[in-house]
């Protein structure tokens, strides 16, 4: 059953960045200017596919049930950010610190966040963490992957087959406009580049120092439980480790309620500032 989520204010912002605008949203739980919103906000990542429109109302919910700013943006080329100008480099999930985080940062003036991210972006939240020690107060990942391995290829080429279908790409579309094509090659094409198979957390695990919760699915489709084991074992921050049965690649749309209730709990237990 999903949480019943109230309406919160909500705020659209466009992100400068040397190589075009990003689209972000901000969640205020109590409607109070972001320096009285009581704690750090959460700053999500979204996954290879994602956008701030794909997140549907999990911001709402996650702003609603730790009293919490949330922040969510689009990457560059996805959703309603601008196109990005050329393809993913190879050092794309390390370089999404300095290219998305950082701008946005400097204009919202967050001087301290929770990174908080879904699948790829997990891996992200997991560089911002290890690249900003000292102002990341906490890190939650769902889905992450923590290196390449053939399951993960398997399921994206048996996806990247279902999108070749006839009017597949449009359910893309829609949230990405034309940018559909762009999103769907990014993923598939860095993936399961020869240039990306040796990728891997392990340099970037070991700089996190603060608390850590890892939520993972046990059916999880793009990753197994190797993944979020090795994220908690390899941190050294506190780590909180979450497997839920009978969950798949999307635990915070599967089982919402659930994802939400480790979070609070995490938060208390850790008393993340």
């Amino acid at each position: 059953m999903q949480p019943t989520t109230p309406s919160i204010p909500q705020e659209t912002l466009w992100i400068p960045t040397p190589h075009g605008r990003l689209y972000a949203e901000r969640w205020h739980p109590s409607g109070a200017p972001a320096a009285q919103a009581g704690g750090s906000p959460f700053v999500l990542f979204h996954d290879s596919l994602g956008s701030v429109a794909l997140w549907r109302d999990f911001p709402q919910q996650l702003a609603t049930a730790t009293g919490r700013d949330v922040i969510a943006y689009d990457r560059l080329g996805f959703g309603q950010s601008d196109a990005y100008p050329d393809r993913l480099s190879g050092n794309f999930v390390r370089a999404e610190t300095r290219a998305g985080l950082q701008p946005l940062r400097e204009a919202l003036g967050l001087t301290r966040f929770i990174a908080l991210g879904h699948s790829v972006g997990g891996g992200m939240a997991v560089c911002a963490a290890a690249q900003h020690p000292e102002d990341c107060r906490g890190l939650v990942t769902i889905a992450a992957q923590a290196f390449v391995d053939d399951g993960i290829l398997a399921g994206i080429r048996e996806v990247e087959q279902a999108f070749a279908q006839p009017g597949q790409l449009e359910r893309l579309q829609k949230y990405h406009g034309d940018k559909a094509a762009w999103v769907l090659r990014a993923w598939v094409d860095s993936w399961c580049a020869p240039w990306f198979a040796d990728w891997t957390l392990d340099e970037e695990l070991p700089r996190v120092q603060c608390p850590l919760l890892v939520i993972h699915g046990e059916k999880d489709e793009y990753g197994c439980s190797t993944h979020p084991r090795r994220i908690a074992e390899h941190s050294r921050g506190p780590a909180t480790l979450c497997l839920l049965e009978g969950v798949g690649h999307v635990p915070h749309r599967e089982r919402p309620k659930d994802v939400l209730q480790q979070i609070q709990q995490w938060l208390q237990t850790h008393a993340v500032e």
